[in-house]
């Protein structure tokens, strides 16, 4: 079977499982289970910098500044979110 095939297969089916789980997620453990993405996006972003560090303009090195890019969104508003829910607990002025 070819390579690109069984690819799409295993995006297709991760797509399905991936969606059902988080529907499944109730709304108290969303937060810490961002928490854990934003920690996932960092080390996406060191893999991108692995990915993207020839001075040469390849696929990889433009696929890799496109993850920098997005890995980098996720964080900065994972952080923000969270932020945001903990001046929630925090006392009020």
């Amino acid at each position: 079977m070819d390579a690109t095939l069984v690819a799409i297969y295993v995006l297709v089916l991760a797509t399905f499982v991936g969606f059902e789980i988080i529907n499944k997620v109730p709304p108290t453990l969303h937060t810490p289970l961002m928490s854990g993405a934003n920690a996932i996006s960092g080390i996406t972003i060191v893999g991108a910098l692995a990915a993207a560090t020839t001075a040469e303009t390849s696929v990889s090195n433009i696929l890799g500044g496109l993850a920098i890019m997005c890995a980098t969104v996720n964080v900065v508003g994972g952080f923000l979110v969270t932020d945001r829910m903990l001046q929630m607990f925090g006392k009020k002025r």
